[in-house]
């Protein structure tokens, strides 16, 4: 079972601007400022992670496996704001169940978002009211699963004219990949750093 000490041990204190983690393909364009919250929930027989499937018919990542969160709008002071109001919003997921842990470094993507990971420790029991315009369906994933190498793969596309390589982490008919498994692959990273 993962040690959610360790956990809290690992992430930055304050979102980091100096550490960063590049996806494959990220270019010298301007990006998005955005957050996402990687809600982890502590179940009574081990540590899950809250992950939502986006709709088909959404403009950015239609369909795909994502973590809470979304754009930084001019209202939210911080990134914590951001990755609170988003999670409210597309799964009412209420603050009250969330005591943020700490901070993954920054993840810019080839599709142009500065991506701030609030990492977050989520309190049951708590209701769930899905935004159905955005989130086609939420379900949890154990967190060993996500953190174990066995399960990382590699892959990859051509994408705006050049092979991009990124990772999945495929679990029961879920193809978690792109950025949402490139922030769980920082975590992963950090754990193991901070074990040697």
């Amino acid at each position: 079972m993962v040690d959610l000490g360790r956990v809290r041990q690992v992430l930055h204190a304050a979102p980091c601007k100096t550490r960063i983690v590049l996806e494959d393909g990220v270019g010298d364009e301007e990006l998005m400022p955005a957050a996402v919250l990687f809600p982890i929930v502590q179940r009574d027989d081990e540590p899950t992670v809250l992950l939502t499937q986006r709709t088909a018919h959404l403009k950015d990542h239609p369909g795909q496996i994502s973590f809470p969160g979304g754009r930084c709008e001019s209202a939210d002071p911080t990134p914590v704001h951001t990755a609170l109001r988003e999670a409210a919003e597309e799964i009412g997921l209420a603050a009250a169940h969330v005591d943020i842990a700490g901070y993954l470094p920054e993840y810019l993507t080839s599709t142009g978002f500065r991506v701030t990971p609030v990492v977050a420790m989520v309190t049951p029991p708590f209701e769930l009211q899905v935004d159905a315009f955005e989130v086609a369906e939420v379900f949890e994933v154990p967190l060993s699963f996500l953190l174990d190498p066995a399960n990382h793969q590699r892959h990859s596309l051509h994408y705006r004219g050049r092979l991009r390589h990124y990772y999945a982490m495929p679990y029961r008919g879920y193809f978690i990949w792109g950025a949402t498994a490139g922030i769980i692959m920082s975590l992963y990273r950090a754990l193991a750093a901070g074990g040697r």
